[in-house]
């Protein structure tokens, strides 16, 4: 081998190590952030009997947030392709801790909802950012580095569930809102300082054998043109709108079922149902971004939708009927995260996919809007409930739209994205 040779592989090798440091950092920042949406349901309880609000009312914070999270994201995705991470992710980490400082010292339902929007847009300026970023990093592997990247705000929670049920139990909600809201924050902040965007010399070619990217770069107000981006629009707010209802429920709803607090061991841990199905749901919800990215990348897009979602369709039936028994409401609510969680890797590697790198944080931002869209509809699960007496009609719309979606990835997505494909540059 020749020195010039020699200097290449480690140029090479190096470049390797930095962009799997960069992904890295993104991780740990959609770490600190996945508190604000999956511990959520932790609070639900102790603001209706500190203030007697009603949960209903109280989950219109939840949607507050969530829309302020997502239909933000195209803007600070633009100023991200323009300007890199950094200021985003710092910007993003100051707005998460002031949140739920503000969260720590509300006594109103209007102050409540000021505080989750604050929450939502900065959490929007992180995950927005770092998903971005990901996908310019690794075009090689991208729905396993958006998988991994989103994984941290799946998986992020689970760490915290516990210390943050004790903090609420022993020293009260406010405490829980202040301490770890300030924690949060200021990591991000840390992480920002080390994130950049790739240069055209840092990442490597996408694979030869992905036929099916599209040959040319859109700009988002290209996209927003095309049926395709519209049919993923539907799809994404089909799918996250059960699995949010999940999210910002699951605590209500085993309580209804009678569940909340009765032991459940498994191996030689033995936890309240609740707690432990909010630990392995959180654990499952981020295993399942990486995993099903990267069966993504070798079995394609489509046919990993149509596995996935219809594993979560089935999930919600069977939790629906048998989520009453402890053991089996922590196991299936557990698969139904599982079988939800990937579409935080999927929608915006197949967004990518089709419509190029270049825009990649616009493009995927404008798509995750579709999340706030569903989130809309998590307040009415609430009312479903109280007019219906049960989560069963909830359920079994969830469970539909699932089903639903699964046919369409494969009999509608794939041979519409199939067309973008083949379109000249």
């Amino acid at each position: 081998m020749s020195v010039a040779a020699g200097e290449d592989v480690v140029i090479s090798q190096s470049r390797s190590t930095y962009r799997w440091a960069q992904l890295f950092l993104g991780i740990v920042c959609m770490t600190m952030i996945a508190n604000l949406q999956y511990g959520w349901t932790l609070f639900v309880g102790p603001l209706h009997t500190a203030f007697g609000w009603k949960p209903a009312a109280i989950q219109v914070a939840f949607t507050i947030f969530v829309v302020c999270e997502t239909w933000l994201v195209p803007f600070e995705g633009y100023f991200e392709d323009l300007f890199g991470p950094r200021p985003l992710i710092a910007f993003g980490g100051l707005l998460v801790a002031v949140a739920w400082v503000l969260n720590s010292q509300v006594t109103s339902l209007s102050g409540l909802y000021i505080a989750q929007a604050i929450g939502g847009i900065g959490a929007g300026a992180i995950y927005g950012t770092c998903v971005g970023n990901a996908m310019k990093w690794f075009p090689d592997h991208r729905g396993l580095a958006a998988g991994l990247t989103a994984a941290g705000f799946g998986i992020g929670s689970a760490l915290t569930i516990v210390p943050i049920s004790n903090v609420i139990a022993t020293h009260g909600y406010q405490s829980a809102f202040l301490y770890f809201g300030l924690g949060q924050g200021i990591a991000v902040c840390l992480c920002a300082l080390l994130l950049r965007s790739p240069g055209k010399a840092d990442a490597p070619e996408a694979p030869a054998h992905a036929a099916e990217e599209t040959r040319r770069q859109y700009a988002p107000r290209e996209i927003l043109r095309t049926p395709l981006f519209w049919l993923l629009y539907a799809m994404f707010v089909m799918m996250a709108a059960g699995g949010l209802m999940a999210t910002a429920q699951l605590a209500p709803i085993a309580k209804d079922f009678g569940v909340a607090k009765v032991p459940v061991s498994v191996l030689s841990f033995t936890l309240p149902a609740l707690t432990f199905a909010l630990a392995l749901d959180r654990t499952l919800n981020g295993l399942t971004r990486p995993f099903f990215g990267w069966v993504s990348d070798r079995i394609g897009r489509e046919h990993t939708m149509f596995l996935a979602f219809g594993v979560e369709g089935l999930a919600i039936l069977a939790l629906s009927k048998y989520g009453h028994t402890p053991g089996l409401f922590v196991l299936l609510s557990g698969l139904v995260f599982f079988g939800w969680g990937e579409i935080y890797s999927l929608f915006p590697a197949t967004c990518t996919d089709a419509f190029g790198a270049k825009f990649a944080t616009t493009n995927a931002g404008l798509l995750y809007t579709a999340k706030g869209t569903a989130a809309l509809l998590v307040p009415l699960s609430s009312k479903l409930t109280e007019w219906t007496g049960s989560w069963h009609l909830v359920f079994w719309i969830a469970a539909g739209l699932n089903i639903a979606t699964a046919l369409l990835a494969i009999f509608v997505l794939r041979p519409l994205r199939r067309k973008y494909a083949v379109r000249p540059r």
